[in-house]
C-alpha cells in the first residue's frame, strides 16, 4: 500500500511523523511510505505549493497523510502561489469533494464544557462539508467601485451533480449512525441554497 506523506508547514511535519510512528508500531506488512513537499515548504523548494511530482505521487497513492499548509512568509505572494492553494489543488485534482468532521465529547470532559454536563456528554455529530464547489472554486477577484473603494468578490455556484454527490455522502453517513440528517441552507435568500433544497429535499 503506497502512502503519500505530505507534511507541509507549521505543525504538519510533526503530526505526519507521529502518524508514521503509529503505523510503524502496528507492524502491518506492506506499507510503502513516500514523502513529497507541499505548501510553503514546496514553494520555497520549487516555486509552487503543489509541484507536479507531489501531485503525481498523490494520484498514485492508496492513501495520503497530509499535515498542514500555511506559511506567514508566503502571505505576500500572488494567491495562486500561496501554500493554501496546495490543498485546494489536491481536492480538485483528486475529486475530494467530501469532508467528514466528527464532533463529539469524551464523557470525562463533560464537566469542562460550557454546556450542562447532561447535554455535553451526548454530543455526537458528524458534519458533512462539500469541498469542491462554492466560493473556493468560483470566480473571484478585486475591483474598484464607482466611489473608488476596493471591493472583493467571490461567486458561489453549485450544480445539481455537485449537490447530489455530497447529499449522497450525507445520507450514507447517516445510515451508519442514528439515521438522522439535517441539511442546512439559506434558501429564502440564496439561489444556490434553493437549488440545494430542490435537489436534496
Amino acid at each position: 500500500m503506497l502512502i503519500a506523506l505530505l507534511p507541509g508547514d507549521g505543525i504538519g511535519p510533526k503530526v505526519v511523523a507521529e502518524a508514521v510512528r503509529v503505523l510503524d508500531a502496528l507492524a502491518i506488512e506492506g506499507f510503502d511510505f513516500k514523502e513529497a513537499p507541499v505548501g510553503g515548504a514546496a514553494y520555497h523548494e520549487s516555486g509552487h505549493p503543489l509541484p507536479g511530482a507531489t501531485l503525481d505521487l498523490a494520484k498514485r497513492a492508496d492513501a495520503i497523510l497530509f499535515g498542514a499548509v500555511g506559511d506567514p512568509a508566503c502571505d505576500g505572494l500572488e494567491r495562486h502561489l500561496r501554500p493554501e492553494q496546495a490543498i485546494l489543488g489536491l481536492r480538485k485534482e483528486l475529486a475530494l469533494f467530501a469532508n467528514l468532521r466528527p464532533a463529539n465529547l469524551f464523557p470525562e470532559l463533560a464537566g469542562a464544557s460550557a454546556l450542562r454536563p447532561e447535554i455535553a456528554r451526548n454530543i455526537d455529530l458528524m458534519i458533512v462539508r462539500e469541498l469542491t464547489g462554492d466560493v473556493y472554486f468560483g470566480e473571484k477577484g478585486m475591483r474598484c467601485t464607482d466611489d473608488g473603494l476596493r471591493e472583493g468578490y467571490d461567486i458561489m455556484a453549485y450544480d445539481e451533480v455537485e449537490i447530489a454527490q455530497i447529499a449522497r455522502v450525507g445520507f450514507e453517513t447517516a445510515q451508519t449512525r442514528r439515521g438522522r440528517l439535517c441539511s442546512v441552507d439559506k434558501a429564502n435568500v440564496l439561489e444556490t441554497s434553493q437549488l440545494w433544497r430542490d435537489v436534496v429535499i
